[in-house]
């Protein structure tokens, strides 16, 4: 039996899987809806090429898979889904359920369907060139069973051998994203390198974020896409080069890269207030919100005896050092009164 925290591993895992094994799931997936056995199992380094594959077409004008048959995506995982899920609903309740769900998938499934979000989106804008294409890649994308990237769902239900599910959990272990149909089922191989930081969302600085073996990668800082260009570009950051970044949120990556102390130092920037906390300092930035901070040294030395500097973000309407450390303990400068400083 696959633990939660074997499914959440298998939701981060990268390299190629086990891909007989992925295949043999494919077929008792198949079997177990009640379906022939696909008659050939293609493999793809990606979603964008398994969609490539479907969709393009060779210089001659010739498809490059044909006679795949319609999708069996309904059969084979939405009805067993849906029966699974309605057994559980009325075996635990209503309030049973939904605990079950929080309790197994639900914090996975916040983690993964983001990068599912940034899979899909990467596709269409690699493959799409208009509105019509658009909606022609989105339509073969939701013929897609998603593999490892429904570890969370599959957490939540039982996949032992001999269940319902046992052979979409073979496949979740092995592969990435597979597309069934009645007679080919294409399947993808995990991606090769996957980053994130500590909130598990997509993050990298000096690389792609998310990368499969054919060259299809995702750009990511923190969460948010970007171009693989502009993260090439933060190495030679300037406090000029900063100001002249017309897009906000462009310009706050650019800072947090950056450092907002290395930015304050370097950029010219004078300091608003002063007392015994520390002091404030404003960047004011065109077409955004400032970013207000206060500079602190802490009171306890360091091992070699220096005094280490931190710097805290408050909120822009901050006027006063003290206002600024007293609300990073949720206190009003009036209550704000530390024995001691660290």
């Amino acid at each position: 039996m696959t633990t939660q925290a074997q499914w959440r591993a298998i939701s981060a895992m990268t390299g190629r899987g086990d891909r007989a094994a992925a295949e043999a799931g494919v077929r008792l997936a198949y079997r177990r809806a009640g379906l022939a056995e696909p008659e050939r199992i293609v493999w793809a380094a990606s979603p964008l090429e398994a969609v490539r594959k479907l969709w393009a077409v060779e210089p001659e004008g010739r498809p490059i898979l044909r006679g795949t048959g319609g999708s069996v995506r309904e059969a084979l995982r939405s009805r067993p889904w849906a029966a699974e899920r309605e057994r559980l609903h009325a075996a635990l309740g209503p309030k049973g359920f939904s605990d079950h769900w929080q309790a197994t998938g639900a914090d996975l499934w916040e983690l993964t369907r983001t990068i599912v979000d940034r899979i899909s989106a990467g596709v269409v804008a690699a493959v799409a060139r208009d509105r019509k294409q658009e909606t022609r890649v989105r339509l073969l994308l939701l013929d897609a069973v998603l593999g490892q990237h429904d570890a969370a769902w599959l957490s939540a239900f039982d996949t032992t051998p001999g269940n319902p599910l046992d052979g979409l959990a073979a496949v979740a272990r092995e592969a990435g994203w597979w597309w069934p149909y009645e007679k080919v089922a294409i399947l993808t191989d995990r991606p090769t390198e996957l980053h994130r930081d500590e909130a598990g969302r997509l993050d990298r600085a000096d690389g792609p974020a998310l990368a499969y073996a054919d060259g299809f990668v995702l750009h990511s800082w923190r969460g948010m896409a970007v171009a693989g260009e502009f993260l090439a570009g933060l190495r030679t950051l300037t406090p000029e080069r900063i100001r002249r970044e017309e897009n906000a949120e462009l310009r706050r990556i650019m800072l947090e890269y950056y450092g907002y102390d290395r930015y304050l130092s370097e950029s010219g920037a004078r300091p608003l207030h002063r007392d015994e906390t520390g002091v404030l300092w404003r960047i004011e930035l065109p077409d955004d919100e400032d970013v207000v901070m206060v500079e602190v040294i802490n009171s306890t030395p360091e091992p070699d005896g220096t005094s280490r500097t931190y710097w805290l973000r408050v909120p822009p309407e901050t006027r006063t050092a003290r206002e600024g450390v007293a609300w990073t303990f949720g206190l009003s400068a009036e209550v704000y009164e530390p024995l001691r400083q660290t």
